[in-house]
């Protein structure tokens, strides 16, 4: 608590799903001053709304988790958003952050930077080895940019800009919406709503053979701010729960704690994504000390009580 009760902290994107659990976190922690920016307010897309913000609050800290994000049906029919919005927000808000003297500046990354066909377990070190699965490539290498922006900024003006990439996260408050949503909750959203309407049948995109490794919400909060406390070192880190699961199994077990009876219809015109995702979790066991707490099955229980509870209020 010594760390945050000494410094002004600013989280961009904190009323977000992640921010918020983010910025809980912190506030538990007492610090000095916390900001967290309305958009509406403050267009991170423009420079002098930028400059004026890091005026008025003067942050110590910066944890930059403002993103344009979705799953693959967002990512295709966005991608020019998706890629400029993100890396506009990420490097204007980084070089002003160096300007006006910010201590440390935490850059939430993406694990959709990584290569295609990167090797299983996904480490670090193979971040520039292929280029990005095509439906979230805009968004991978906007986000990856950043990490070239953090290293010369550290090389350069010694700036303490420091990058986390966080797997697919999933829990409490996240965005329930067959448009937008990422899998877990499109997943519960089609079992619960065919429960509720007595459906036999529950379409899937794809094939359902690709794997993902999924971290709860709450332990990748733990996670950032543990490395704002303590990691100040320019190599990416992997934030990750360490293991994969198909995308099949994935609904058979969310159909299951639904209460689903029926089955699953592959639709395979629409794309699986990139073939797999594992991370290797070492480096953040090492550096700060992070190892993911909540088992699948116990976060999705979480995750469903939660949306049940927000939908019948």
């Amino acid at each position: 608590m010594g760390f945050w009760s000494e410094r002004s902290v600013l989280v961009t994107g904190g009323k977000g799903f992640f921010g918020s659990h983010v910025v809980d976190r912190i506030r538990r922690l007492r610090p000095r001053r916390l900001t967290v920016p309305d958009e509406k307010d403050w267009d991170l897309r423009r420079l002098e709304r930028i400059e004026a913000l890091l005026k008025h609050e003067r942050p110590d800290v910066v944890i930059h988790m403002a993103a344009i994000c979705g799953g693959i049906g967002a990512n295709r029919a966005e991608p020019g958003r998706f890629f400029y919005d993100n890396i506009v927000m990420g490097t204007q808000l980084m070089d002003a952050a160096c300007r006006f003297k910010v201590d440390k500046f935490v850059q939430i990354g993406t694990i959709c930077s990584y290569p295609k066909f990167a090797r299983i377990p996904f480490r670090e070190g193979d971040l520039w080895n292929g280029y990005p699965e095509e439906t979230n490539a805009p968004y991978g290498i906007a986000k990856k940019a950043l990490l070239v922006q953090a290293q010369a900024y550290r090389a350069q003006y010694g700036f303490n800009a420091v990058f986390l990439m966080p797997i697919n996260l999933y829990g409490p408050r996240d965005h329930f919406d067959l448009e937008r949503s990422h899998v877990i909750p499109a997943l519960i959203l089609k079992c619960l709503t065919a429960v509720r309407e007595r459906r036999e049948v529950v379409e899937c995109w794809g094939t359902g053979k690709a794997t993902r490794e999924f971290l709860y919400v709450e332990d990748a909060a733990w996670a950032v701010v543990r490395a704002a406390e303590v990691y100040n070192k320019p190599e990416p880190v992997n934030l990750g729960a360490g293991f994969e699961i198909s995308i099949k199994d994935l609904a058979k077990l969310i159909g299951r704690l639904c209460g689903f009876k029926g089955r699953f219809r592959w639709d395979h015109s629409r794309p699986d994504g990139q073939p797999r995702r594992r991370l290797d979790t070492s480096r953040a066991l090492m550096e700060f000390g992070f190892k993911a707490q909540t088992g699948l099955e116990e976060g999705l229980k979480k995750t469903i009580a939660w949306f049940k509870h927000r939908r019948k209020a």
